[in-house]
């Protein structure tokens, strides 16, 4: 049934006058102690800590495209979705080794910043005009909309009430700075993991009864026997699923370069540790990491469960179909979660709104920050006083939330697909922002017009990787597993495989252009790298081990 009972509804009042509640108790709290009124605003400078920022990493990167797209793959393709997670696991631990030492040691703020730093200002204003506009127009509307959407379809409430409700609900939190948003995040994840368990507790529970039996462990062996096809990590070149996941690809490929770009050169995701020492950040990122391997338990398993449940009949009233008949992967949460009981739907409720209100507001944060720091103080008032520049970022979120929730029920989101739509076209910009990023770091004789190519290159070659196949053929990539017959019966190149073969185009030509540049006199600007830096703690290396460990028994296993 599509409407919450009163209940749900007090469930979900409490959890709003907890996250507000908590919200102005660390609003009053932190704003006596900052040194500076900008940095405490943009980045929380020395305020969190790391379950805070660990937390908060978590709650800004799960959204309604997890919950929703990912649970969606899971109903269509399986647990192999679960490598977007696992594998970001990974990479946190490569990012807090060996990328935010580099921030930190040159007091690196944003990622226009360092573009501006390493390279120069015109490559740093190209990319931050670029993000700002990715953010606004992609991001924010997309998270806007589709959460919208699935609360909307939940509750029963108007969709536009639930997008501008979401909207004021972030803004709130937003304009509280990042320690606000940081802090604010531990009970937003807290909701989130919890509602989340009861969801897939409740999914399983369905499952096992449905096969006579009770109980989540008998429910997960039922849908492992039920359908095995859903629990292997790698596909092979015959599965109908391996252009999305194209088999070793997810573990020596493109995967690296989606997880990488968004873990160590994202704004909106490295934002959280900038404010903080060394020691800090990487014990915030271990944790975030610890929490990624949680993650397919919550947004994966409940899509197999009702995918189970599907097979079996459990579902008579085309719950999972659109107007034309066709089952559609995405319906398969928000169905879930309309068969939950009364007080447990408002506690899940209550778990998606935290997940895209953490999501919105530390995308607005990023927003303001590359606005008001890389183009407003940089260009528009470099004079500007501490206050000014504070004054200018909230603003600047407000602007940004009015613009998303005006355009974002204009450009069809909901008619693109969920997760895999955004991972793609993400893809189209990710190799070159990462070849340009991690050269920059570890090879100072990159040049700026290395990273211009990279910047206008990648994308370049990007779209041409996507449209070549119409006018040549690619068939003789078939044999290798680096091509696949779509629906139209052309050869395409799976995403992630284009993404890699772009990085290496971008590597390379960055490295052509960079010895012709040095040839020619120009001496490029190298960042401080100081090795010593780069040595982890001994706390920190055996949580890594363990994560590690962790991630080679389970694609033993699910292999």
């Amino acid at each position: 049934m599509k409407t919450l009972s009163t209940p749900d509804y007090i469930v979900f009042l409490v959890y709003f006058l907890v996250v507000a509640g908590y919200g102005y108790w660390v609003y009053n709290r932190k704003k006596k102690e900052a040194t500076s009124a900008s940095h405490d605003y943009f980045l929380a400078e020395g305020s969190l800590t790391w379950w805070a920022i660990g937390a908060s990493l978590i709650a800004s990167n799960i959204s309604a495209e997890q919950f929703i797209g990912m649970s969606g793959n899971g109903f269509k393709m399986g647990l192999a979705i679960s490598t977007y997670e696992w594998m970001a696991a990974a990479t946190l631990m490569i990012v807090a080794v060996f990328f935010i030492p580099v921030y930190l040691k040159n007091k690196i703020y944003t990622m226009p910043q360092f573009l501006n730093e390493r390279y120069n200002s015109t490559v740093a204003m190209i990319m931050a005009v670029f993000w700002l506009l990715l953010y606004v127009i992609v991001n924010l509307t997309s998270i806007l909309y589709l959460g919208a959407l699935a609360i909307s379809s939940i509750s029963g409430l108007n969709l536009y009430v639930c997008m501008y409700a979401l909207a004021i609900f972030a803004v709130i939190i937003t304009l509280g700075g990042m320690k606000v948003i940081g802090f604010t995040d531990v009970i937003q994840v807290f909701f989130l993991i919890l509602g989340g368990l009861v969801t897939t507790y409740l999914a399983l529970d369905l499952v096992a009864k449905q096969f006579g039996s009770e109980g989540v462990v008998s429910g997960f062996k039922l849908m492992m026997e039920h359908s095995s096809d859903h629990f292997h990590m790698i596909f092979k070149k015959d599965d109908p699923n391996f252009p999305s996941l194209p088999g070793l690809t997810v573990l020596v490929g493109g995967m690296w370069i989606v997880n990488l770009n968004y873990w160590g050169c994202n704004q909106y995701i490295t934002q959280r540790a900038l404010g903080a020492d060394l020691k800090t950040a990487r014990g915030g990122i271990l944790f975030a990491a610890f929490l990624k391997l949680l993650m397919p338990i919550i947004v994966v398993l409940p899509g197999i469960a009702a995918y189970v449940l599907n097979q079996k009949g459990y579902f008579t009233n085309n719950e999972l179909m659109d107007a034309s008949g066709e089952i559609v992967g995405d319906k398969a949460y928000p169905t879930l979660l309309n068969l939950l009981p009364v007080g447990f739907k408002g506690l899940s409720v209550a778990a998606l709104t935290a997940a895209i209100v953490a999501s919105l507001a530390g995308k607005a944060n990023s927003i303001a920050t590359i606005f008001t720091l890389d183009i407003y103080q940089k260009r528009i008032k470099p004079a500007a006083t501490e206050n000014e520049l504070v004054t200018t970022g909230k603003m600047t979120v407000l602007i940004a939330m009015i613009i998303g929730c005006l355009i974002s029920p204009m450009l069809g989101i909901d008619k693109k697909g969920g997760f895999e739509f955004i991972q793609e076209y993400t893809g189209f910009v990710s190799p070159g922002i990462f070849a340009m990023f991690i050269l920059g770091f570890f090879w100072k004789k990159a040049t700026s017009n290395a990273a211009l190519f990279a910047t206008v290159g990648g994308f370049t070659l990007s779209v041409i990787f996507k449209f070549l196949p119409k006018y040549v053929s690619l068939e003789w990539l078939q044999p290798l597993g680096f091509a696949f017959k779509n629906s139209e019966g052309i050869y395409e190149i799976p995403f992630l495989d284009r993404m890699g073969f772009v990085f290496v185009i971008c590597a390379v030509m960055m490295y052509v252009i960079s010895m012709i540049d040095n040839k020619n006199g120009v001496v490029p600007k190298g960042l401080e790298v100081d090795t010593k830096m780069f040595k982890p703690t001994n706390a920190f290396a055996v949580g890594a081990l363990v994560i590690f460990g962790t991630l080679v028994a389970l694609y033993s296993f699910f292999w």
